[in-house]
């Protein structure tokens, strides 16, 4: 075997490769359409020895780097349909593996969904809504009249990588004021995307929608916290498509009870 599909997912693989990918990949690599786990992996050891290339997408099995050497003597290069690689790539490029990511394409649909929360936000969509079904159409209506819209309104992005850059881009065209927290980003970049630099505090006080693209590490840990959720004005939305984890998920369930005016967006947690 020169190629195999590698993951603890199958329902993912041929969800992500579909068709029309296996087909090409067949012709240039002559993998075959099964999918192995590491438990396949690591029970015969010998059948991979030849392996070249891996292909895998959500639920990539972690290795340690005697498993790798042990078991793909012959590896290559992974080859990730998904984002982040942190979960198992160290030990394979620290054998010299190459670690291929689709982490710019899969910033296109998470920072189209972010847009379209956005624009939702800022016309009360989501508090309207609740309110409609919580106490009524006058309770929903009074509300509505307190939302400002899109035009001239403030948006505050946190980490301006490659998904924050995209939301940013796309949100041009509605002429929103856009406020960035990101302390890698250069003033004169910020200048050419058009965005006005500030930090985390004057972010949340100033911004009707705060949406979250952090960076996933230690440092960023915790790092939106009760303090900051308190500063959210009136009625404003709290958007993580980041991770989970660079949110203190007590304190923001003890905001939202506190303040049952603002709205938390979570794709993850």
């Amino acid at each position: 075997m020169k190629a195999i599909f590698l993951c603890e997912r199958t329902d993912k693989i041929f969800s992500v490769y579909d068709d029309k990918v296996v087909c090409e990949l067949q012709k240039l690599t002559k993998i075959e359409k099964k999918i192995y786990n590491k438990a396949d992996i690591l029970s015969e050891p010998a059948l991979f020895e030849n392996v070249e290339i891996v292909f895998s997408t959500w639920g990539m099995p972690e290795f340690t780097e005697d498993e790798i050497k042990g078991c793909f003597p012959s590896l290559k290069c992974v080859f990730y349909g998904a984002g982040t690689v942190q979960t198992f790539a160290r030990p394979f490029l620290n054998c010299g593996v190459k670690v291929f990511s689709a982490w710019a394409a899969n910033a296109v649909p998470v920072a189209e969904m972010t847009v379209a929360q956005i624009i939702l936000a800022n016309k009360g969509y989501f508090l309207t809504s609740r309110l409609y079904h919580t106490e009524g159409h006058s309770s929903a209506g009074e509300a509505f009249k307190k939302c400002k819209g899109n035009y001239g309104e403030t948006i505050g992005i946190i980490g301006a990588g490659m998904i924050g850059k995209r939301v940013i881009e796309m949100l041009k065209q509605y002429r929103l004021n856009v406020l960035v927290f990101d302390p890698f980003l250069s003033d004169e970049k910020a200048k050419e995307l058009g965005v006005e630099k500030c930090q985390l505090t004057e972010l949340f006080d100033r911004a009707f929608v705060v949406s979250n693209h952090l960076a996933n590490n230690e440092q960023t840990k915790g790092m939106l916290n009760y303090d900051l959720f308190c500063r959210m004005r009136e009625n404003a939305v709290f958007i993580n498509t980041g991770r989970g984890a660079q949110v203190v998920e007590n304190d923001l369930a003890c905001i939202l009870v506190e303040r049952p005016d603002l709205t938390a967006l979570l794709d993850v947690t």
